[in-house]
């Protein structure tokens, strides 16, 4: 499933806050701006942090986490060329920077459309990070948009190996299976997605898809309205209508054949009244 802008960012976020701002505070000077810039970011004030950041770089340009966070302002203000201008000067400093090269993936995944460089970008991640489950759940997304199911599917597997909880990977490994038709995996894969997080789009998403496979119509449209209640996206509605056409088809076709046979009756009733 596509990721919107906004929902991605946030994980990206979470790696950044959770890693490179970590090694910052060794690399910056006790600077109460960069606290500010990344609390800016944090809240969402891209404008207000790019500005921080901006000035800040022109003191301090080598650091490779300074420039990896003006990437995420600029993200957050949709201006993708400046973003990966960013993140490939900070690996210019530091090549073997994770995080940067986990965000210059998603840009080649995401934006560009490159799905072998971000391949490359997330292979390198897991070399640099093979303890991070993150890290085999990225590259088995672009492995998948790729098309290399089978490569995807290790990747998701070794995420899930590394932590039995992680419901994205889950929910990432259950499409792999709709891919290869396997629907009783994939139905497990989102519903136990689900149970970690009840409002992941793609789990729910999946999940009607394979019921609907299931001619469980009724439980497809119950998550198909479930998306649709926190969603205005348009793909949700026209599933929900497609269902609603099925599920009532017999229905429909037998108030037509009434309506048929009730003109044809009035028709007969007509003739005879006037000698027909």
């Amino acid at each position: 499933m596509l990721r919107a802008w906004g929902w991605c960012l946030t994980g990206l976020l979470g790696i950044v806050f959770s890693v490179a701002c970590g090694q910052a505070a060794s690399s910056l000077p006790e600077e109460s701006r960069w606290g500010q810039a990344k609390q800016y970011v944090a809240e969402g004030k891209a404008r207000e942090a790019k500005a921080v950041l901006e000035d800040l770089a022109k003191r301090y340009p080598k650091e490779a986490d300074l420039h990896l966070l003006l990437a995420i302002a600029s993200l957050r203000l949709r201006e993708a060329q400046a973003a990966e201008l960013y993140v490939r000067q900070a690996l210019a400093i530091a090549p073997n920077h994770a995080e940067a090269r986990t965000l210059l993936g998603w840009i080649d995944l995401e934006i560009r459309r490159d799905y072998d460089a971000a391949v490359q970008e997330y292979a390198r991640v897991v070399e640099l990070k093979p303890e991070f489950p993150e890290a085999y759940n990225n590259l088995g997304v672009a492995l998948k948009k790729k098309g290399d199911l089978e490569k995807a599917m290790v990747n998701f597997n070794r995420a899930l190996e590394l932590r039995a909880g992680y419901g994205e990977a889950r929910s990432n490994r259950g499409w792999v299976y709709v891919e290869q038709k396997r629907w009783r995996e994939a139905r497990e894969d989102f519903e136990q997605a689900l149970k970690s997080d009840p409002q992941d789009e793609g789990a729910l998403y999946g999940l009607s898809q394979v019921l609907k496979e299931a001619r469980d119509y009724a439980g497809a449209a119950q998550a198909l309205r479930s998306l649709m209640a926190r969603s205005p996206n348009f793909v949700y509605w026209l599933e929900w209508g497609r269902l609603q056409l099925v599920r009532y088809y017999w229905a429909l076709l037998l108030v037509t054949a009434a309506l048929i046979a009730h003109a044809q009756y009035k028709k007969r009733v007509r003739r005879q009244a006037h000698g027909g």
